[in-house]
């Protein structure tokens, strides 16, 4: 009876295990807003990495967070380095193509609190004045993530982030500026 309960088990995770196996290699989350300010105006907010403060949606995760800016000003060769908490962790962002005021390409290495190496790009495509912002990360989908992934999808996962981050940059870009009347 133990036996035949064994046996069991190990068929049902060899099954499970065959079954992530099988499940993508890559992975590619997107989240699509639309922002009533012109391209040009959005633009720096996403092409400098330092205006990242204030519309990052994990700005908040870490009051403490030490970051290093490094490479170009802004555009392509900007570094971004961070290290914080536990949420926050450790990771670095390089500028690797930048196309004003339509697109930018960033790899992202995530170091703790576990090692991946994506590539996140944003496209702004003009709709008369205002404009349509789209924010992509995508990458590959290793073994242990494929086995993750079945529980927790990468869209679940990230999903809310860029959401609450778009959100954040459309309040950035619609505001008035300083010194206005609101």
């Amino acid at each position: 009876m133990v036996m035949n309960v064994l046996l069991v088990l190990v068929a049902a995770v060899a099954v499970f295990l065959v079954y992530a196996a099988m499940r993508p290699d890559t992975f590619r989350v997107e989240r699509h807003v639309v922002i009533d300010r012109p391209a040009e105006e959005i633009f720096p907010l996403i092409d400098d990495f330092h205006a990242w403060r204030r519309w990052s949606p994990w700005e908040d995760l870490d009051p403490a967070l030490r970051r290093t800016y490094g490479g170009a000003e802004r555009g392509k060769g900007a570094v971004y380095e961070w290290g914080g908490n536990s949420r926050a962790g450790t990771g670095r962002m390089e500028i690797v193509r930048s196309d004003a005021p339509t697109h930018v390409t960033i790899e992202l290495a995530f170091i703790k609190p576990f090692r991946a190496e994506n590539a996140s790009a944003f496209d702004l495509e003009a709709q008369g004045s205002r404009t349509a912002v789209s924010w992509a990360i995508y990458g590959p989908l290793p073994f242990i993530s494929k086995v993750m992934g079945v529980f927790v999808s990468m869209d679940r996962l990230m999903g809310k982030d860029f959401e609450r981050g778009l959100a954040r940059l459309k309040a950035v870009a619609e505001a008035p500026p300083a010194g206005l009347p609101q």
